[in-house]
């Protein structure tokens, strides 16, 4: 079983995009939530997360950070076994 990948995002960002793609290559579903279209929910991610710019990445309960972030986790083969658990 695969842990719940969810990604506060917007529709223009170029960091979300990276994000999105490494995700996509790596064949994991993502519910990205989108802060533009619901005030709430970049309130949410604040809380949350703590930071202000998204993408904002939660792998399970666990906070990855942003696009820079998750790349880095990527490198340093952490993230396959984040999304396994």
């Amino acid at each position: 079983m695969s842990a719940a990948v969810v990604m506060y995002a917007t529709g223009w960002c170029p960091y979300c995009e990276r994000a999105r793609q490494l995700l996509k290559r790596k064949g994991v579903e993502v519910t990205e939530l989108d802060i533009d279209k619901d005030p709430a929910l970049r309130e949410q991610m604040m809380q949350r997360s703590g930071r202000r710019t998204v993408p904002q990445i939660f792998v399970g309960d666990v906070h990855v950070g942003g696009c820079d972030d998750l790349h880095e986790l990527e490198a340093r083969g952490g993230l396959d076994p984040l999304l396994t658990r």
